[in-house]
């Protein structure tokens, strides 16, 4: 029998995971799709929020600070982009000012460090081009950008590393208790384990409801995002928010970690969270408000468009508890879960440790990683890098400077992709102003060889998504 098993892999499963993994104990995670980070920790703003958006009080509120806090070190640790560029919530009238002194207390109630108040004048001498109706907005210098999917793969890396194992294209059909724990089934065998978490994102609440008594409802919230090509990125300095609202924090305009622009999300309740999609009417949404921000945007430089689901719930914080004996729920992790998440995996073990989980902890567990990136090394470092493997001197994705070696290392690590796309969010090829129409097939072809299947197997990203169908002609024989 498994000593814990968790079900989810996004940034939270991941999180779990890689705490746990540090202990004398088996653990195995259960991921429905054939990648991790699929859902909600692939598609959203990357942004580690300060903390003071959630009521005092809230576990939203505690955990979002704490986690804030430990995500610089983790990030060192694990070798992960982030970069911590401050963030602006914006006020367009008196009204609005007045929410922001509202969020500037409950900030300071939360434990936020470093807020301040500014006047327009000083937003806009920190970040030119915002708005000249702006008349003040609240400061936080400890909100940062991040690579979330590359977050999440780190800590689940790492966590396999420890011998954590992980089973992708596995989805939970039902859940039991045995004696001495829980009996899960799945469309392929069955696993029992002594204790479960609940990290099953939008699907979280069904999970609750397979051992305990309804608690919560999970309310998919759909986003829709632009992403600007790197000509753009100069435009913002910080993440620059609008006052939020009921709907969420709303549109913002921010740089990413790979030099881009991000603009969006709306806000869209639905029916079904599988594969969102974008709309006209969303987008045009995200036009017309960002437009109160920064005026001057145009969107001739748009290379992207994607939409994302949250896990909004209809209790208003954080699900995190012990659901049934020996069960726990890390559920309903909705915006600030990907700035929390190194604070709900500690909160994770401290629950299973009420539960009666007690092993020891490992002596020297994995708990630093490095990774090789290209186009940050300097000439000695490249030089270096090629002498040791020469597939590191043929540059695949010319947008991004990503290199054969680069994607080898990606198809032979830990969490090897499967996909693509798996291979875009592991090593970057794809994510630049082409969006792999360079690069793309010859992804394709080091998939295929690389992993010694055929290229018609190669997948774009999740379960079926076949690029080629057939083969129309055969190479001429000398």
């Amino acid at each position: 029998m498994i000593d814990v098993a968790i079900i989810g892999c996004g940034v939270i499963g991941a999180a779990a995971a890689f705490e746990l993994s540090k202990y004398q104990a088996s653990v195995v995670i259960l991921e429905k799709e054939n990648d991790i980070a699929m859902g909600a920790t692939r598609a959203n703003s990357a942004i580690i929020h300060a903390g003071y958006d959630p009521k005092p009080g809230t576990l939203m509120a505690r955990l979002n600070v704490q986690g804030n806090a430990m995500t610089e070190q983790l990030c060192r640790d694990l070798d992960v982009p982030f970069s911590r560029i401050g963030s602006f919530v914006l006020a367009f009238s008196a009204q609005e000012a007045k929410t922001v002194q509202t969020l500037y207390e409950r900030g300071v109630q939360n434990g936020v460090p470093g807020l301040q108040v500014l006047s327009g004048d000083e937003v806009r001498q920190m970040d030119p081009l915002v708005s000249p109706e702006v008349v003040c907005a609240l400061y936080a210098p400890s909100a940062g950008i991040i690579t979330p999917w590359e977050y999440a793969l780190a800590l689940a890396e790492t966590a396999v590393r420890n011998g954590a194992e992980l089973r992708r294209s596995t989805r939970v059909t039902g859940i039991s208790k045995i004696e001495g724990g829980y009996r899960i089934e799945t469309n392929r065998e069955p696993v029992e384990a002594r204790y479960v978490i609940n990290a099953a994102g939008v699907y979280s609440d069904q999970i609750h409801d397979m051992v305990a008594p309804h608690a919560f409802t999970v309310i998919p919230s759909k986003g829709e995002y632009y992403v600007m090509d790197k000509s753009e990125c100069y435009r913002a300095r910080h993440v620059l928010f609008q006052c939020p609202n009921e709907a969420g924090k709303g549109v913002l305009i921010t740089p990413t970690m790979d030099h881009n622009l991000l603009v969006g999300p709306n806000a869209e309740n639905v029916d079904e969270p599988q594969h969102p999609s974008n709309t006209a009417r969303g987008m045009a949404f995200v036009r017309e408000k960002a437009a109160r921000t920064m005026p001057s945007l145009t969107y001739r430089a748009a290379i992207r468009n994607f939409a994302g689901i949250r896990a909004n719930t209809d209790i208003g914080d954080f699900q995190i508890s012990i659901a049934a004996e020996h069960f726990i729920d890390l559920a309903g992790i909705k915006s600030p879960g990907l700035s929390s998440a190194p604070a709900i995996a500690l909160e994770a073990v401290k629950l299973l440790k009420e539960c009666g989980f007690a092993p020891e902890k490992k002596e020297h567990p994995v708990t630093t990683r490095r990774k090789k990136r290209f186009r940050f090394m300097s000439e000695e470092e490249r030089k270096a890098a090629v002498s040791e493997n020469p597939l590191y001197g043929r540059v695949i994705c010319r947008c991004e400077t990503v290199t054969e070696g680069e994607i080898v290392d990606a198809i032979h690590s830990p969490i090897p992709p499967c996909s693509v796309d798996g291979v875009k969010r592991r090593a970057g090829s794809g994510m630049g102003r082409c969006q792999g129409g360079f690069c793309g097939p010859r992804v394709v072809d080091i998939l295929s060889r690389e992993l010694g299947i055929s290229p018609l197997c190669v997948l774009q990203d999740g379960e079926g998504s076949f690029i080629l169908m057939e083969e129309t002609k055969k190479e001429a024989q000398a």
